[in-house]
């Protein structure tokens, strides 16, 4: 897997519809031995209501056109209940699968490599493409995506005298309207005390957790180093809380109560605002460019098939209907995903301008790590990241160095 490779909107162009006819029939590949039972089973993590009926909605159509009875069932914990059918052999048909999962599902054969059988399989993102690939195998459509970017309480903004010609595009400026913003019970900035919002300023710095290959850890850098000591900069001046701190569980509660003026979060908020917190007004902007320049992070699930699925056939059928341009885009309207179809995201920019910040960071977003065990190595990351105020940056990268490595190690 090659995870600092960047996507690229710049070859966005529009194409064709897919052409599903050319997968019909047995055309796919399905040498498993278990036996069909007549229904393709769905099995996914949703997001909320807004998920779950658009996903719902989209398998009744795919079945009622295909004539193959299919149904969704949204699980109570994922990875449990995937484990659990795994070893029963009993698993779901298709399913959502994470990136930190994939390595895992794919060494212990939990996993039906079917990328390479799609008839859209060079409409993806290659960023996300190499997301699901191990070694040379591409293993799963992937689902959609999201980045993190920069999201500004626009009342609060104007509060402080702030304009639209302040909106920070470099570290410094980020620092300067911080501190601005910064009043009262009000912090100028918050973001969850995790790799996955602290780690977009390592790609800032020109840092990063693996070399190109995923085969070397990088964590220990000058780079990540720069990045985390800026962090800690930030919180040592109180213009920058965690989410934890303010009392709530995550970036986006924290701005929806208004508790910060500004949070790092993914385009998933726009959900969450609107729900949630829908007198607040907000405007979104790509994050602030490091000394190394732009960096974000990006986060994918793929649909997986099961190897011991008696229905493979079908499901990558499934699949292929789930990953159509229109139906990306409808899933995008409904929960707020970007579409992984490069063809589908350029649409959907263009409708959802508001939106467009958290796709342009598809540009230059960098893949968190996923070989196997990267899992608990960014568990543990996260742990100390959540004393970083008060801790040494230097010893807390050299520890998440030796244990990625160690990780990285295992799975070769």
């Amino acid at each position: 897997m090659n995870h600092r490779r960047t996507l690229s909107l710049l070859s966005l162009t529009a194409v064709g519809a897919l052409a599903l006819s050319a997968c019909g029939g047995s055309g796919f590949n399905d040498s498993s031995s278990a036996k069909s039972d007549g229904q393709v089973s769905v099995l996914i993590g949703s997001s909320g209501d807004a998920e779950t009926q658009a996903v719902t909605d989209a398998v009744a159509a795919w079945s009622k056109s295909s004539g193959v009875k299919a149904k969704v069932t949204v699980a109570s914990d994922l990875a449990q209940q995937l484990s659990q059918g795994f070893a029963s052999n009993n698993p779901p048909d298709v399913f959502y699968v994470s990136t930190d999962n994939l390595a895992g599902y794919a060494a212990n054969g939990s996993l039906y490599a079917y990328g390479d059988q799609l008839s859209n399989k060079d409409q993806f993102f290659p960023n996300l493409v190499d997301a699901f690939t191990v070694g040379d195998t591409f293993y799963c459509a992937p689902k959609d995506f999201s980045t993190l970017a920069l999201v500004i309480n626009t009342k609060l903004w104007k509060q402080a005298g702030l304009t639209d010609a302040d909106i920070p595009t470099t570290w410094d400026q980020l620092d300067a309207v911080a501190k601005k913003l910064t009043n009262g019970k009000v912090v100028g900035l918050t973001f969850s005390p995790e790799y996955a919002r602290v780690g977009a300023f390592f790609p800032q710095a020109g840092g990063s957790m693996t070399n190109e290959a995923g085969t070397q850890a990088t964590v220990d850098s000058p780079p990540n180093l720069q990045a985390l000591e800026y962090v800690q900069k930030l919180l040592k001046e109180g213009v920058a809380k965690y989410s934890s701190d303010l009392g709530t569980g995550w970036g986006g509660e924290a701005f929806g109560k208004q508790l910060a003026a500004m949070t790092i979060e993914g385009n998933w908020i726009a959900g969450a605002m609107t729900n949630d917190y829908p007198d607040v007004d907000y405007t979104v902007a790509e994050l602030p460019k490091g000394p190394a320049g732009p960096g974000t992070l990006a986060f994918t699930n793929c649909w997986g098939v099961a190897q011991d699925s008696g229905d493979k056939a079908d499901a990558v059928k499934l699949v292929e209907s789930l990953t159509s341009e229109d139906q990306q885009l409808k899933f995008a309207k409904a929960f707020g995903v970007i579409p992984s179809l490069e063809s589908a995201a350029s649409k959907y920019a263009a409708e959802e301008p508001q939106l467009a910040p958290f796709i342009k960071g598809a540009d230059y977003a960098q893949n968190p790590p996923s070989e196997q065990g990267a899992a608990d190595v960014i568990s543990d990351f996260n742990a100390q990241l959540e004393t970083l105020k008060s801790s040494d940056p230097k010893q807390i990268l050299s520890t998440v160095q030796d244990e990625l490595q160690a990780a990285l190690d295992s799975d070769q």
